[in-house]
């Protein structure tokens, strides 16, 4: 199946044969081609390393697999689309376990969370109620509306002048702040 016929003194592989492949001719075809198969990885991205690897255990597969191989000519490409094949699958593989970046963050004092009981003191308790149950319970207005006998239209008016209420409230206080650090 290959003759050493070249030019350079190096086998090539007879065009006509078309057998299962035989040790020997495996390992001339492998001593030709390893190196061949690292660089067509490498052209890949992959490290030399990493390239070599899988280089190896495309081989190794093509050796164990060599009776699906039709045409022994086809060697080289059908060991370099396995090492394909297996290089894919290592880039999925690194995807899906890529770590996440860290992020440093200094730790902050959440103002929101803090304010949360100064803007609900400041309301009536039929407000209270709606904007605890609706923003901070996270529930729907329909199932407050059902709660209190009344249709979701009127909740909604409800929370509206609510939040209206709360914010006229607390603006007193955020324009008086805002003149103290002005000075």
């Amino acid at each position: 199946m290959y003759q050493a016929n070249n030019s350079h003194g190096q086998t090539v592989p007879d065009p006509e044969a078309s057998t299962v492949v035989s040790r020997e001719e495996y390992g001339c075809a492998y001593q030709l081609g390893f190196q061949l198969t690292v660089r067509f990885l490498g052209s890949k991205g992959l490290s030399s390393d990493i390239a070599t690897e899988i280089a190896q255990s495309a081989w190794a597969k093509g050796w164990e697999r060599r009776r699906q191989l039709r045409e022994s000519r086809c060697l080289l490409t059908w060991v370099n689309s396995i090492a394909l094949n297996a290089c894919r699958g290592l880039l999925r593989r690194e995807q899906k376990l890529q770590a996440l970046p860290e992020i440093s963050v200094t730790p902050r004092l959440d103002l929101a969370s803090v304010d949360i009981t100064r803007i609900l003191d400041r309301c009536t308790p039929m407000d209270r109620m709606i904007l605890r149950q609706h923003h901070l319970e996270e529930r729907p207005i329909q199932e407050i509306a059902h709660e209190r006998g009344c249709s979701e239209a009127a909740m909604r008016i409800r929370l509206l002048r609510a939040r209206r209420s709360v914010r006229s409230r607390l603006r007193p206080v955020s324009r008086l702040k805002h003149s103290r650090e002005k000075r």
